[in-house]
């Protein structure tokens, strides 16, 4: 089948697209033929070495994190999923390889896909809306009344992210260019900060949450503008204590993510508020609750532009660009 692949980390060409043979099926999986895969920045970082403490692949591996086909073949024990099931997944970390043909997928990461979407609008949706999910509904336990600053409001999670928050009732503060707050605006943000002319620590305060997307430097300022016993929800870094336990990392790696967070961790201690990192898992009973939510009209996808998959190179280079509403998607099929 026809994938794209890296050879080796940092590798000039970037990658290539060549052939590979077809996944073999277990009891436990689906085998998913790909029509659409939405492109992440977190597919940059890997394919640069970024991630390789938290996630180390061995090359040469299929890139991809996000994918809506149909499924073409079950496993022996699954139950939910039939062939001809069109579905969307975020796969499993080490299970990854979406920039690909087929892909076989743990049943319990894959959730049917959302009836009124294109297999490139469902494509687009499930690292965004799972990071969004976990961080605002699982970690950050947002409520009707609260307040929540979302940092790049239009971005791939930004977008996502602000129909949640309005959806649980929120009142939403983001950043954006100016040539985007009619975009943020219709998604439900409330409070609309131009970055390149306004600084947002000195217009919000009094936040029960933020997510932050961005740098150092912003996530600094952003612990400034919780109020006491708020929380911080960084999918940026840098990982804490907390979460290489929850990955099980070696005594080294831990203690690298021990230093590396040690400021924003007192920080933000000094300032009576929360820090935690989030590094999204795959979850299919996640994606089922969000495909309620799109089916009934509370969550519209933003996708910027769809590519296709002969152009999967450019496609990665305009993610990396920052330029990009919303998100963009590769056309396989």
């Amino acid at each position: 089948m026809k994938a794209f692949i890296i050879d080796k980390y940092k590798s000039k060409d970037g990658g290539r697209i060549g052939q590979i043979p077809d996944p073999e099926i277990k009891a436990d999986e689906v085998l998913v033929e790909a029509h659409a895969a939405g492109i992440n920045l977190l597919d940059s970082k890997i394919r640069n070495g970024e991630f390789k403490l938290i996630l180390p692949y061995k090359p040469p591996f299929v890139l991809g994190h996000d994918v809506a086909g149909v499924v073409t073949k079950i496993g022996a024990g699954v139950q939910q999923f039939k062939v001809g099931d069109e579905v969307y997944a975020r796969p499993a970390d080490h299970r990854i390889g979406t920039f690909a043909e087929f892909i076989t997928i743990k049943e319990a990461d894959v959730a049917l896909k959302p009836k009124k979407l294109t297999m490139e609008e469902a494509a687009s949706i499930p690292l965004v809306g799972l990071t969004a999910w976990q961080a605002l509904v699982e970690k950050g336990k947002l409520k009707k009344g609260q307040k929540i600053f979302i940092q790049a409001g239009s971005g791939g999670v930004g977008t996502f992210a602000i129909q949640l928050a309005k959806y649980l009732g929120a009142t939403i503060a983001t950043t954006t260019s100016a040539a985007n707050t009619e975009l943020v605006k219709n998604l439900g943000a409330d409070v609309v900060i131009d970055y390149r002319k306004d600084d947002f620590e000195k217009i919000l305060q009094g936040y029960d949450l933020v997510l932050n997307s961005q740098g150092r430097n912003t996530l600094e300022k952003s612990l400034r503008v919780l109020k006491p016993g708020g929380k911080l929800i960084s999918i940026s870094g840098p990982p804490n204590p907390d979460f290489a336990e929850e990955i099980g990392a070696p005594w080294f790696v831990k203690l690298i993510m021990r230093l590396l967070s040690s400021g924003v961790r007192k920080k933000a201690k000094r300032l009576n508020v929360g820090f935690s990192f989030l590094f999204m898992k795959a979850n299919g009973e996640q994606l089922n609750e969000i495909t309620s939510l799109i089916n009934s009209g509370a969550i519209i996808p933003v996708v910027d532009k769809v590519f296709p998959f002969e152009s999967i190179q450019e496609a990665i280079t305009y993610v990396e660009s920052g330029r990009a509403k919303g998100k963009v998607v590769i056309k396989i099929k």
